[in-house]
């Protein structure tokens, strides 16, 4: 008892547009992707500085010079 399955014939059109719809599709998902990776390296480059810059300031301090003027 096997059903027959409808059969319909398949048109160049039919398969350009599935590939179109299936292209945009891949196209929003890498422009989402693009998004957030340059929002990642923006905020990894800040994060980034920040360290840089206080792990400055922190050797600036021990190293700091102390002056002292004495008069004649």
């Amino acid at each position: 008892m096997s059903k027959s399955i409808p059969t319909a014939k398949i048109a160049p059109a039919d398969i350009e547009a599935k590939f179109r719809d299936l292209q945009d599709q891949v196209e929003r998902v890498a422009d989402d992707s693009k998004k957030k990776v340059v929002l990642g390296g923006l905020i990894g480059a800040a994060v980034l500085l920040l360290i840089i810059y206080l792990m400055g300031q922190r050797a600036g301090k021990r190293r700091r010079t102390v002056l002292q003027i004495r008069r004649l």
